[in-house]
């Protein structure tokens, strides 16, 4: 029955995971997989799967086999409007929809499998080092769950020949105590690579709530992909109009603040924030500027790509822009850095015109697996 058991389940997530694979686009696009993330799953409106259950009713509250009527009387519907069941027959169809809890792992795996993103590979290690245990060596003491029976039958079998007690006509090799053999193990500490996103969204009167929600949906599928190749991120959020600030997660995507715009502030408060606390020889790098390209002045836009050349794209395993549509922006920050680095390859450039470039746009910051 166990078994049974675990075939249906594994049959249900086989469905579950083609579900999601099918419908990825529309998932990605509308945030669906968004609202109710936790610490590892996020739950999920699945409308295409229907399961069956039961629903128990109280005792002796009548139901098939209790109440008036003779035996072998058959059982009829009630009269139109009687009772719960009652009513005329409609024409739209019932709403099915299941919440389905999904493993962040096995989402950022989907969504590597259907975009085609190659495996990260990591530069650096950091100073912190991780600890496991690795089999290397044998014991005369331990536990019976680590006894080593070919060490331990060759003892007893080499004590049994040399003591003349062993007879090759009756094979038969009993171990004592002395003859008991373990495996042991040692501490195997190994360096950690791991890895840093540092989330910068202009903030100024240009972006509106739809290019704020365009920000947070393509940041939720870059950390689930980005999580998937580190044992460890960290994450860190600054916002800026004119000025630069960091703040915590919740406040970079519910912030509703306006102004004017200087790009230069955040990238100045992402070095300040690198250089203090993640050297570049130690960690994976991956800063992301969200905008939508209209900055204050052109001599801001110098500061910019000087700060760029001279000391983020260095550092970076890649600096990915982002360029959200706005009605009200003039989009002219990825023009500028078009013609200043032209194709420079730590440099990744995306045009998010709307919801539905998203997809696109995360396979262009990823694509190249750095």
């Amino acid at each position: 029955m166990a078994e049974k058991i675990r075939r249906d389940q594994g049959r249900f997530r086989e469905i579950v995971r083609g579900t999601v694979r099918k419908n990825l686009k529309k998932y990605i696009s509308r945030g669906e997989m968004i609202g109710q993330q936790g610490k590892k799953q996020v739950r999920i409106p699945m409308p295409q799967i229907d399961i069956p259950n039961f629903r128990f009713g109280q005792r002796e509250q009548g139901g098939v086999g209790q109440g008036e009527g003779e035996e072998g009387q058959p059982l009829s519907p009630g009269e139109e409007g009687d009772g719960p069941g009652g009513g005329k027959a409609g024409k739209d169809p019932s709403e099915h929809e299941l919440d389905v809890e999904v493993e962040l792992e096995e989402l950022a795996q989907i969504l590597g499998e259907e975009l085609e993103l190659p495996k990260i590979l990591p530069k650096g290690q950091r100073r912190i080092r991780a600890a496991s245990d690795k089999y290397t060596g044998i014991a005369r003491i331990g536990p019976e769950s680590l006894r080593h029976f070919r060490r331990t039958y060759r003892e007893a079998l080499k004590r049994q020949i040399a003591s003349g007690v062993y007879d090759p006509q009756r094979p038969m090799v009993i171990p004592f105590k002395e003859d008991l053999r373990y495996r042991s193990w040692k501490e195997d500490v190994q360096p950690q690579s791991n890895a840093v996103i540092v989330y910068m969204m202009d903030v100024s009167g240009s972006m509106g709530e739809e290019q704020k929600e365009i920000v947070r949906i393509e940041s939720f599928w870059i950390d689930a992909w980005l999580r998937s190749q580190y044992k460890g991120i960290e994450s860190r959020y600054i916002i800026h109009d004119a000025d630069a600030r960091e703040v915590d997660r919740e406040t970079f995507f519910r912030t509703k603040e306006s102004g004017g715009t200087l790009i230069s502030s955040a990238y100045r408060l992402c070095l300040q924030i690198l250089t203090k606390d993640y050297p570049a020889d130690e960690w994976n790098i991956y800063p992301f500027h969200f905008s939508d390209g209209d900055n204050w002045s052109p001599d801001d836009t110098r500061k910019c790509l000087k700060l760029l050349e001279d000391e983020l794209l260095p550092r970076a395993n890649v600096f990915c822009y982002g360029q959200v549509y706005s009605p009200y922006g003039s989009g002219r920050f990825l023009k500028d850095l078009r013609g200043h680095f032209d194709d420079h390859e730590t440099l990744i450039l995306s045009e998010i015109r709307n919801r539905d470039a998203i997809i696109g746009s995360i396979k262009d910051f990823l694509g190249k697996g750095k």
